[in-house]
Parts: C-alpha cells; structure tokens; sequence
C-alpha cells in the first residue's frame, strides 16, 4: 500500500528521469530498449493506478509533503485513469514496435534524442493528467508540446519542418490562451489548486473576470485538442511525421487535451457559473456536429492514406465532444468510452500503415494497388481496424457509437437529429474504409511483382495484437465501460 500511494509520482518521474539516461545510451539498440523499457514501467504502474481506481481508490500525492493548496497535488481518479491507460498504452505498443520504422527513418547517432523526446512527451502527457494544479498543466503542456515537435520533425520527410511550425504556431496561441485564462482565476480566487479552485469560484463577487477566464481557457484547449474548425495543424503534422510518431500522438495527444477542456468545464466552472452548462453545450456541440460531418467529408475524397485517417480523427474528436456537450452521466460515459475506442482503432490503423510503408514508399491510395497479396497480414489488420472506426457491431468502436446513440435519445428531439447526424457519419465512415480496403484488395497492382512481402515480424505482431484487442474490447468492454461510467459520474457530482 505504501507503493501505491506514491504511484502517482512514479508515473511522471520514471519516464522524466529515463529521458536524460537515454541520451547516453549511444550504442545502437540501447536507446530503444531503455526507452521502450521505461514506458513498459509506465503503462504497469497505470494499470495499477487504474486497478486501484476500479476498487473505489481515488489516489493523492503531496509533492514534498505539502498538503494542498499549499503545495503541489497529484490526483488519480477515475476520468485520469482511463486516459493514463490510453496514453502510456499508446506509448509503449508504439515503442515495441518502433524499432524497424525508426531504423529505416531516422540515423543510428540521432535515436538517443529521439527516444529522450519520446520519453518527455510522455512524461509531459501524463503528468497534464494526474497534477491537480492548474499552473502544473500548463507546465506539463509546454514539456510535452516541445517533445512533439522535436518527434514530428525528427523524420526524413522535410515537408515535416512547415507541419511543425504551423503545430507550434497554434500551439503556442492555445497554450497562451490557457494561461491568461488560469491567470484570470488566480487573480480573481489566489489558488491554483483545481479542487481549491473549484470552492473558492462561488465567493467571487465579480464573476465577469471568471467568464472572460473560462473563454479563454476553452478556445485555447480547443486549439491544442484539435477541435474543429481550430484543427488545421492536425493534416500536415499527422501525414508527414514519422511513422511510429503518428501511431503515438494520433492514439492520445488530441485526448489528453480534450481531458484537461472537459474537467475544467464540468468541475471548476458548470459547478459554479450561472448558466456556464448551456454555454458550454452551445459552443461545444455546433462544432461537434460540424467536425464530424466535414471531417468525414474530407476523408471520403482524400486520396493520401495518412492524410484520410488524419481527417477521420477531427471527425473521432467531434464524437468525443459531442458525447461531453449533452451534459449528461450517458453522454461522459459515452465521450470517455470513444476516447479508449478511438485510441485502439486509430492506433491499429496507423501501425498498418508503418506497416505498408515498408513495400510502398507513396503511401496514395492509388498506389496501394495488390497490397493484399504482398502484405496479407497487415491488410487484415487494417480491416479490422476500419471496421472498429466504422462501428461495426463485434468492434470496439460499435459500443462507444452506441453509447452516444443512447445518450442523444434522453435529449428528447434534439436527440433525434444528433442520432441521425452520427448514422449519416457512420455511413461516410463506410465510404472512406471501403476506399482503402478497395485500393488494397480489388486495385490492379502498379507492378509486377506480387509476392508476400510483410514488415517485419516486430512491427507486424504489434500490428496484429491491437486489431484483436479491437475485438476484444469490443466483445468484453466491461474494463473500458466502469471507468467510463465512473469518470461520468465524478464529473456530473462535479456540476451538481
């Protein structure tokens, strides 16, 4: 128990301290055996956490001993520990099976500092998640932003330089929007602590500077969360970062954003805002529906791989909020659930296309042409994944579809429209799959040659287990589903 209780911690520090021994693990190999050793530590100590969580623990850490709000708080709840799971889970699928891509992308002599930034995005991301200091996010959000821009440049592709200061150009804005917005708060509360925050907000006589503060905060968490229309970053940085990067900040960077928009709404402010709920759903849900459409969309006529299941995330990212913006236990548990779901599928499917990238250096759909007699195994992990995007029933992504659709029916008419907003989406969803399953399978090959060529057999059975888990979760959901529901209900205790 004595472990446990300093869990918390360790979730930040292991892979913060591994970050700098990584640099010096110059010969080749070592770098990624330390680095993929570190997140493995990581993603154990979340599963405890999240264990922990399930047996009714919500766990606190005072950094140095200092009790909040005099002193530095770290906090495992239910809605943390399930984007802990998806976060380091991303992490260290995406290193086990880095090791082939990153050697065929980036120089032997480089790997050190990329592994060492790997290991600091982590870091940085879950630390946003278990910090209940408002000042402490925006830390961990400068960390894991620089880590990220260093991965999505660190490639060979050098179309990834322009992605990359566009990302830290928007970036930058959100993350300066969040800090004149907590600024705000403490000017007009003088805490920081969220918790603290959150009790003090009510005895604020001149709650203007509050709204204007929740402004700010919302559009500049908007910004680093990619949702539409502030998502322009995502396209370019998503398609021409290297391959295992996408893998990783595609499963959990956008959602760890959401996290921080959503518990800032729910808990500091909808609990003491008159009428902050019907503000939030108001801004929230336009740009939710209009995500999803527009995104779907786009992907149905793209015609680069990366590029198509980079605007199918804006999409993804709209069900989350769309989920958040209906104000209800249903709708939370239905937004926390996609961001798991989300997580597995679009995971699966940027790992098949590290994959690909192995036989076919154009990764266009009209170059994919006989993939599936040359790659088999990874085309069918694709289909699996695609279907679980779709949400198909026997899927992963199917639940959390279903989900939402029970959500929109306890919001009366309005429930009606938002059900026949995600069925018309679920269907374009079908039309931008079928796309790359017709390209792989029923396309004429560019070439002759069409003999088996899979990736090799690290990249492929990291592959292979995160389309079966796909599956998996999709028919036994019940792990995902508590937290879900739990996280739905901390949020909801929090409004009321």
């Amino acid at each position: 128990m004595d472990l446990l209780a300093h869990l918390p911690a360790l979730q930040v520090v292991v892979p913060m301290l591994s970050a700098p021994l990584i640099v010096l693990l110059q010969p080749r190999g070592l770098a990624w055996a330390g680095a993929t050793a570190a997140a493995l530590v990581s993603f154990a100590i979340a599963v405890t956490l999240a264990i922990a969580v399930l047996n009714g623990h919500t766990l606190t850490y005072a950094m140095g001993g200092w009790p909040a709000p005099f002193g530095i708080a770290l906090s495992v709840d239910a809605y943390s520990a399930i984007l802990l799971l998806i976060v380091t889970g991303a992490a260290a699928a995406a290193l086990l099976a880095a090791k082939p891509s990153i050697d065929k992308q980036i120089e032997s002599e480089r790997q050190p500092l990329f592994y060492s930034a790997w290991l600091l995005a982590l870091s940085g991301l879950v630390g946003i998640l278990v910090t209940a200091d408002a000042f402490n996010i925006f830390v961990f959000m400068e960390i894991s932003s620089l880590a990220s821009y260093i991965l999505i440049a660190g490639g060979p592709d050098r179309r990834a330089l322009p992605a990359v200061f566009k990302y830290l150009i928007m970036g930058t804005i959100g993350a300066t929007f969040y800090l004149i917005g907590v600024g705000m708060i403490y000017m007009m509360t003088g805490t920081l602590n969220l918790a603290d925050m959150e009790a003090r907000i009510g005895d604020v006589t001149d709650i203007n500077p509050i709204l204007v503060a929740a402004g700010f905060i919302t559009i500049g968490l908007a910004l680093k969360a990619a949702v539409f229309p502030l998502h322009v970053w995502v396209p370019n940085a998503y398609t021409h970062a290297p391959h295992m990067v996408t893998v990783f900040l595609a499963a959990c960077a956008t959602k760890v954003s959401l996290y921080v928009l959503i518990r800032f709404d729910y808990m500091v402010f909808q609990s003491k805002l008159l009428e902050h709920e019907f503000q939030f759903a108001m801004f929230a849900m336009p740009l939710a529906i209009l995500g999803i459409l527009i995104a779907s969309a786009v992907a149905i006529f793209e015609g680069h791989l990366k590029r198509l299941l980079a605007s199918s995330s804006i999409a993804q990212i709209g069900y989350i909020l769309l989920g958040a913006s209906l104000i209800s236990v249903a709708g939370l548990s239905a937004s926390a659930a996609h961001m798991f779901n989300h997580a597995l599928a679009k995971g699966g499917l940027f790992l098949a296309v590290a994959c690909l990238a192995y036989h076919y250096k154009d990764l266009r759909l009209d170059q994919l042409g006989g993939a599936s007699t040359r790659m088999p195994w990874t085309c069918a992990a694709i289909v699996v994944c695609g279907l679980s995007l779709i949400g198909v029933p026997g899927t992963a992504g199917f639940i959390s579809k279903w989900l939402l659709i029970g959500a929109a029916l306890e919001s009366g008419a309005l429930g009606w429209g938002l059900i026949a907003v995600i069925l018309v989406s679920s269907l374009m969803a079908v039309v931008y799959v079928w796309r790359i399953v017709e390209a792989l399978y029923f396309q004429a090959p560019i070439e002759g040659d069409s003999a088996v060529s899979e990736a090799p057999i690290q990249l492929l059975i990291i592959t292979g287990l995160v389309a079966l888990l796909n599956i998996y979760f999709g028919l036994f959901p019940q792990i995902p589903l508590e937290l879900a529901n739990s996280a739905a209900a901390l949020l909801i205790e929090g409004v009321q």
